[in-house]
């Protein structure tokens, strides 16, 4: 027998006679890494977030969270949260392939988030402002009652104090749980918004950003003074798939997606992550020197 044969034979009864070691069921990498949704990149959590979730390797947007956003925006220790333990109710006892009820508290011990956006007041480069930043993570970050209640009350409040006014629109729509209720938040949102802009003068930027879509994109998400998007970012009504069955006919790829819609007009800007606070910065102090009055 060969040295090589006796340490061959040596290993397959250790493998024969050592018991297999037990493995965790989970990844532990599990969360420490992300793949690019644009060019498939494995992107390091860590490295991401310093990067202000842009891919390295692209320069692809991924999504951001309502925090993330408005760490992004307002100047550190500036913000205040307006209407932040308001809550969603059932009323309508809505049942899919789970109750209502207990989706929301999913994705309320999920995100720690009380619903689908975050709303309040800080200050962007020393100019005081009023936010509102949709989160996605937040039930496809879908427009119920209470979701229209608060982005309602922080247009009454910039409104009653002269503020100029940014919401981040990140949706997939209105929310099927809540029926009629959700559709009526389209209607009550621009209503105040008429007041703010038309009456009062005041500025309100829209931001949209991957995705806008449903009934955001057809309310306030394009009622904005200026109007804003991200890079790449998929902004629309119905998805390309509803639209080719309504209309018996095939539309071209990337028709929903922000260079195109600014190539038509739908858009104001087209702004990267990284120079917005800057861009907004820019946009509020002229419109300090010069408010329409």
């Amino acid at each position: 027998m060969s040295l090589v044969d006796w340490f061959e034979e040596k290993r397959k009864l250790k493998l024969l006679t050592t018991p297999k070691p037990k493995y965790p069921e989970s990844d532990p990498s599990k969360g420490l890494w992300l793949q690019c949704d644009n060019c498939k990149s494995m992107l390091y959590v860590k490295f991401l977030k310093q990067n202000q979730r842009i891919c390295e390797e692209c320069g692809y947007h991924l999504k951001m969270n309502s925090t993330e956003r408005i760490e992004l925006i307002i100047d550190p220790g500036t913000w205040q949260p307006i209407d932040n333990k308001m809550m969603p109710y059932d009323i309508l006892e809505f049942l899919d392939q789970q109750k209502y009820q207990e989706r929301l508290e999913e994705n309320q011990n999920h995100t720690g988030l009380t619903d689908a956006v975050q709303t309040g007041i800080g200050k962007l480069n020393g100019i005081l402002v009023a936010l509102g930043v949709m989160d996605f993570q937040f039930m496809g970050g879908s427009m119920g009652s209470v979701v229209g209640e608060k982005l309602t009350r922080l247009i009454e409040y910039a409104t009653q104090y002269s503020l100029p006014l940014i919401i981040v629109c990140a949706s997939g729509g209105a929310r099927m749980q809540e029926g009629t209720l959700s559709l009526m938040q389209m209607a009550k949102i621009a209503s105040v918004l008429q007041v703010h802009q038309i009456q009062c003068n005041l500025l309100y930027i829209s931001i949209l950003t991957y995705p806008t879509t449903g009934g955001v994109t057809a309310s306030f998400g394009m009622l904005g003074d200026i109007i804003i998007a991200e890079p790449k970012a998929y902004i629309a009504f119905a998805g390309k798939r509803v639209i080719e069955q309504t209309l018996r006919q095939e539309v071209p790829d990337g028709f929903q997606v922000a260079e195109s819609l600014f190539h038509h007009g739908l858009l104001d800007l087209i702004v990267p992550r990284a120079i917005l606070k800057g861009v907004l910065g820019e946009i509020f102090e002229l419109y300090q020197l010069a408010p329409c009055k």
